[in-house]
């Protein structure tokens, strides 16, 4: 396994243009067995003459709190003894001033409507998704892959990607990975470490609110329930939703639908999903 950090380090792998089918796995590093399977995902999808990279960038621009960012775990090589492991062939671990050069203008771009309309993530974290598709679109600049894998847990972030790659013309298929579950339920994540024993028992109520969702007959009874089975696990909800899967929107018949949540447990923000069945809306 090749570890790089600069451009031209990056240059001199086969990461680049060589024809093989080169698969990305974008992360931020604190790697846990959820970023196995999508690790797992891109070996697969890359095939035999692939190449595996994974980047880990914790990305500045697209945290809301300062706090957060300086908390963020990071642990760089054990990330790498994890990633070999596994198989990966390259890790590409820049330093900011190669992802953000200070002579150098990385843009933005025009974000999808997915990103700024909805009310989700969009509303709690203003200017998020336009860091995450400022990162994006510069990894996939710099790496060129054939596809990226992302993590169906940050659901909105994994629509906004796919409407940005497509709008924008990258090229670069988009390839979705179920979300990994504790053996509670709870969604894997970096921020799981940070939960304190009392936090990490309720926090096991956010997947039993999204399978109280799936028992109701309407949109409206499924986020009433999702909320009160949140609420009793004294558990702060920011929101609790139930969205056409696709553009997250409000949901319209005979369209797969999605039961989204995010909250505050001891103090970590967390945030799940999963499907919610057209069929329910019957009669909502």
């Amino acid at each position: 396994m090749q570890i790089v950090s600069t451009i031209e380090e990056l240059s001199q792998t086969d990461a680049q243009g060589a024809g093989g089918g080169e698969v990305l796995v974008p992360t931020m590093g604190a790697m846990h067995p959820g970023h196995a399977d999508l690790i797992r995902l891109a070996r697969e999808r890359a095939g035999a003459s692939g190449k595996v990279v994974v980047s880990i960038f914790v990305n500045p621009s697209q945290f809301n709190e300062s706090t957060d960012f300086e908390h963020y775990p990071r642990d760089l090589d054990a990330d790498c003894d994890f990633c070999q492991r596994l198989g990966v062939d390259i890790v590409f671990a820049p330093p900011p001033d190669v992802v953000y050069p200070p002579d150098e203008e990385v843009p933005v771009g025009e974000l999808p409507a997915v990103a700024t309309e909805p009310g989700l993530e969009d509303a709690y974290r203003p200017g998020h998704f336009a860091g995450v598709c400022r990162v994006v679109r510069r990894l996939f600049l710099l790496i060129k892959p054939e596809a990226a894998v992302f993590g169906e847990k940050d659901w909105q972030q994994l629509r906004v990607v796919g409407a940005m790659t497509d709008a924008e013309g990258l090229g670069v298929e988009i390839v979705p990975c179920p979300t990994a579950r504790e053996p509670d339920g709870l969604a894997m994540s970096s921020r799981n470490r940070l939960l304190n024993t009392e936090a990490r028992a309720a926090a096991a109520a956010i997947p039993q609110a999204l399978e109280a969702a799936n028992a109701c007959p309407t949109a409206v009874a499924a986020q009433v329930a999702m909320l009160g089975v949140l609420a009793r696990a004294g558990i702060e909800a920011e929101y609790a939703a139930i969205r056409d899967a696709e553009t997250l929107d409000e949901v319209q018949p005979d369209a797969p639908c999605r039961a989204l949540i995010a909250a505050r447990v001891g103090g970590v923000r967390l945030i799940d999903n999963g499907p919610w069945a057209a069929a329910l809306l019957a009669g909502d």
